[in-house]
């Protein structure tokens, strides 16, 4: 495990030791309009102060919050609550996702975070895709399921046709509302599909989660599963829109 993952599963940890110990109520209030173009929560900059505290030393931050901070050879884009609308309602489906891009400009470590349950996935260069949870050491091959019955389809609030057409051809899915998370179990699901404006905040570190699976990304849309066939089949409905 490279210094930088150790970083950040620290970050992680103390956001979540901070949330274990309930809400504050000064967290839901909303502040200004983001780098990433959403209104800024109390609860996105806390979890924002915290990386840049532990991340800082490793290069220039790019944050859906605040946008650029400091300066370094190496890019690091962070989501500081990724599904910060399902956090403030107190839904458990929220967490944080951080992706590193060097000097190079070859992504080579990328890290999510599910705050509600810490699960945790990471990937670098060196071990690939892990999973584990915080506060322990113990990591392994992310937990696939076979046969899954659900995919995951975020934005699909506003894709009331695409959600026809995936019901006639019965694939079932799920809209939980935070993308880096669910791109980090799309070897548990069915699929991924996501329709909407791409932002690199959502997708750089899950993304990243993503290899060795089929992954389709086009400006509007990017679609992720175990099975090419099921990717394909997803891509044939949305050219049909």
């Amino acid at each position: 495990m490279t210094d930088f993952i150790r970083a950040c599963i620290r970050a992680n940890e103390e956001i979540a030791q901070a949330l274990k110990e309930g809400f504050d109520a000064s967290w839901f209030e909303k502040t200004v309009v983001g780098a990433g173009g959403d209104v800024s929560s109390k609860l996105d900059l806390m979890a924002e102060a915290i990386f840049v505290k532990h991340l800082g030393g490793f290069g220039q931050i790019e944050s859906e919050e605040s946008g650029v901070i400091g300066e370094g050879e190496s890019q690091i884009i962070i989501d500081p609550i990724d599904g910060s609308s399902n956090a403030l309602s107190l839904f458990p489906f929220y967490g944080t996702s951080v992706a590193k891009v060097n000097a190079e400009g070859i992504l080579d470590a990328a890290i999510v975070c599910n705050l509600a349950n810490s699960d945790i996935f990471f990937t670098t260069t060196a071990q690939g895709v892990q999973q584990g949870k915080l506060f322990t050491t113990h990591f392994h091959t992310p937990h696939t399921a076979p046969h899954a019955e659900v995919g995951l389809f975020e934005k699909a609030y506003a894709n009331p046709t695409l959600v026809a057409l995936l019901d006639q051809e019965k694939l079932k899915f799920r809209a939980p509302g935070a993308i880096a998370l669910s791109l980090a179990y799309a070897r548990s699901v069915n699929y991924v599909l996501f329709m909407g404006t791409f932002r690199i905040y959502d997708f750089a570190a899950g993304l990243a989660l993503c290899e060795g699976l089929e992954v389709i990304v086009e400006e509007d849309y990017v679609i992720v599963s175990k099975e090419k066939a099921i990717a394909q089949k997803i891509e044939k409905l949305i050219k049909e829109l």
